[in-house]
């Protein structure tokens, strides 16, 4: 049994109306299974990806972390490596699409690039990298999406 076949991943659109295409909810797939494999993870893993607007985004982000505006991604890890059931429960993934419609036009690149770089971020989060707390962290976590993201064929 392949990487591919023994994770759960869980996507959620709950923009209205709904604007996940199959190609994005498959690239969400890919790059968390990419994320997996670069990482070496070797348990069956469980994520959950919910889509939405930037106003439940914003809402989120004021509530979680204090911070009162919309962002672009948010990470919830769970921290427990296995609930019992034989998976290992990683946590949950939630991307503001509108955001990431409009960072892609900012940054030149397409929409599909911008959603497998917003899930490429947030599994590393949910993996235990943190960019926020050194400047030598942010480097390692920084220089690891972009590896990742060549790998899936997502270069800049």
């Amino acid at each position: 049994m392949g990487i591919f076949s023994k994770n759960k991943i869980y996507i959620t659109d709950e923009c209205e109306p709904a604007v996940l295409t199959k190609k994005e909810a498959k690239l969400i797939k890919k790059a968390v299974n990419t994320v997996l494999k670069a990482e070496n993870f070797e348990k069956s893993a469980e994520v959950s990806v919910t889509v939405v607007d930037d106003g439940s985004i914003h809402a989120m982000n004021r509530e979680s972390r204090g911070v009162d505006r919309p962002t672009d991604v948010l990470s919830f890890p769970v921290f427990d490596e296995d609930f019992g059931v034989g998976l290992s429960v990683l946590g949950d993934i939630v991307i503001s699409h509108e955001t990431a419609v409009r960072q892609a036009g900012e940054y030149g690149h397409s929409v599909d690039r911008e959603i497998a770089f917003l899930t490429v971020h947030s599994m590393l989060h949910l993996l235990g990298y943190d960019h926020e707390t050194s400047p030598e962290d942010e480097k390692e976590m920084f220089a690891r999406q972009e590896e990742i993201l060549s790998l899936m064929g997502q270069k800049r």
